[in-house]
């Protein structure tokens, strides 16, 4: 018995020294301001009227577009009427030709009527009036499959399946969140025997392929505009139930060549005209589009606002925070990323509305251009803190504590990527601490790519985004006509918009900056972007 109780005395004792330590040397929390943030978050959250006003008030916001300027407005006029200091809507640069839909109908006239699902690619000219014809069945994989065309597109619409065009049914849920496997694989180190044995089983993916591929699309749209056609028709390689991926059909650029209408279809419609068609059966379409270019070259803006520092020491240095607010154009961009956008809205507002006073200046910053290649936050840190291709600095660079970003659709953060900087997991466990029982516990040493957190990372400042769960973002919104207000959870948003409050708090209170990884070497050739 006496040994039983010394052993447990000396673990109670070794213990309370554990906490001890823990409280001397690991991050502060300070609990209570995080409740007032979580009290804000839930039971006075704006984060659907904030959305609601992104995307239904001001609709689709491509850059460039009058949606997109509208949406810049209605945000810089919302945070300075929060009270947030310094509200700006900040030029970044040009952007080539601006453009959008002003009318958009399509339909199958024979054999039957039929309206039809589609939508005008980006940055392609309108039919801009009805224009009635016949279709044709086209297929291109090379350019020798060009000869059997010629002299037979003279006035037709163009039809081009996608090379696979069986819509299969689908037997596994479009939405899904994270499980604790899929979590643990996530906060795996890629470089663990596990991983690497199952990154080393993947195919390799032909590395010129997408290349290869635009400069063939290049010379398909030369070839159809000099045989005389006069729209195009296309389908993506995935998209069921209408629901259609949208892209760019050509540069903005002011250069760029000539193409003809052209517009995405869902893959239920076009391969219902391409069976038809197979079948030799006649098949006459409408289509009547029109797209508006910019006259001049856009120049782009990103908005910013800020709650300044308090601190005499450290009131200089910046926590930053933000989301890319422009969409593609097929539907209102809900979950990429008026979700991101208002979350960080709603975060910066929760942090004003309960009376902060922190130590660092805290920076919001909306982004415009990311879907073109992070194109506003890069231009925003080449004018701020430093060229991410000479690792030219400027004196802000040093200044910068973090950035921390949310774009990876509308659901609720899991935990958070590192970005290869493992001094950080000591911190971020402990501010996740607080939300284990919201669902966010996961920190990983992995690095995430594809949106505007990395154009800080590429120049040495810490930059993050956080863990999300998908729900529907990779099988039905990303980039598609479905990407709705209706595809994002009020209750999902609430928790991220509390969690990237905390974070920003957090990092805003501590008595250093976060830690930083070793400057990147020059690359003059980085330019890599996900799309």
């Amino acid at each position: 018995m006496i040994m039983k109780y010394t052993a447990g005395f000396l673990l109670t004792m070794l213990a309370i020294v554990c906490m001890s330590f823990k409280g001397d040397k690991n991050e502060h929390v300070d609990i209570h301001t995080i409740e007032l943030i979580k009290n804000e978050g839930f039971n006075n959250s704006k984060v659907m009227e904030i959305l609601f006003n992104l995307t239904e008030v001001n609709g689709p916001r491509l850059t460039g577009s009058a949606g997109m300027k509208s949406a810049e407005k209605w945000s810089r006029q919302q945070l300075a009427d929060w009270g947030l200091s310094n509200v700006a809507i900040e030029p970044w640069g040009g952007f080539g030709k601006g453009w959008e839909i002003n009318k958009s109908y399509l339909a199958m006239t024979a054999p039957y009527y039929q309206a039809l699902i589609g939508v005008p690619k980006a940055w392609t000219p309108g039919t801009n009036s009805l224009v009635k014809a016949s279709a044709i069945l086209v297929r291109i994989e090379n350019r020798q499959d060009m000869e059997q065309y010629a002299g037979k597109l003279r006035g037709k619409i163009v039809v081009m399946p996608p090379a696979t065009n069986e819509v299969k049914p689908n037997f596994t849920p479009d939405a899904s969140r994270l499980t604790d496997e899929d979590l643990k694989k996530i906060a795996m180190d890629p470089h663990s025997e596990e991983v690497a044995t199952n990154l080393s089983q993947r195919p390799a993916k032909p590395s010129n392929a997408r290349a290869s591929s635009m400069v063939l699309r290049k010379s398909i749209d030369s070839f159809l505009s000099a045989e005389g056609a006069i729209a195009v028709l296309s389908g993506g390689s995935r998209g069921t139930m209408g629901t259609v991926f949208t892209s760019n059909g050509a540069s903005r650029a002011w250069d760029a060549p000539q193409v003809l209408p052209e517009m995405e279809m869902g893959n239920e419609h076009i391969n219902r005209i391409a069976r038809l068609l197979d079948a030799g059966k006649e098949v006459t379409l409408e289509m009547d589009t029109k797209t508006t270019f910019q006259a001049v070259d856009s120049i782009e803006c990103n908005v910013v606002a800020e709650i300044p520092g308090t601190d005499p020491n450290l009131k200089e240095q910046l926590v930053m925070l933000g989301g890319h607010m422009d969409s593609w154009h097929a539907s209102t961009g809900a979950t990429d990323n008026g979700a991101g956008a208002a979350v960080a809205m709603e975060a910066i507002r929760i942090l004003k509305a309960i009376g902060v006073k922190p130590r660092r200046t805290i920076r919001v910053v909306l982004w415009s251009g990311e879907e073109q290649g992070l194109l506003g936050s890069r231009g925003y840190v080449k004018n701020h803190f430093g060229n991410r291709l000479t690792m030219e600095l400027k004196p802000d660079h040093s200044k910068v504590s973090a950035y921390f970003n949310l774009d990876n659709g509308g659901g609720r953060i899991r935990g958070i990527y590192m970005q290869g900087n493992d001094e950080l997991r000591p911190i971020f466990s402990e501010w996740l601490e607080p939300f284990a029982d919201l669902g966010a516990s996961t920190v990983t040493i992995k690095n995430t790519g594809s949106t505007d957190h990395i154009s800080f990372d590429e120049v040495g400042i810490p930059g993050f985004q956080f863990i999300q769960d998908g729900l529907e973002y990779g099988t039905r919104t990303h980039h598609t006509n479905m990407d709705s207000y209706d595809r994002v959870s009020a209750n999902d948003l609430m928790q991220a918009s509390i969690i990237m409050a905390a974070f920003v708090y957090n990092t805003a209170m501590r008595d250093e900056m976060l830690p930083r990884k070793p400057l990147p070497k020059i690359n003059p050739a980085a330019d890599s972007y996900k799309r």
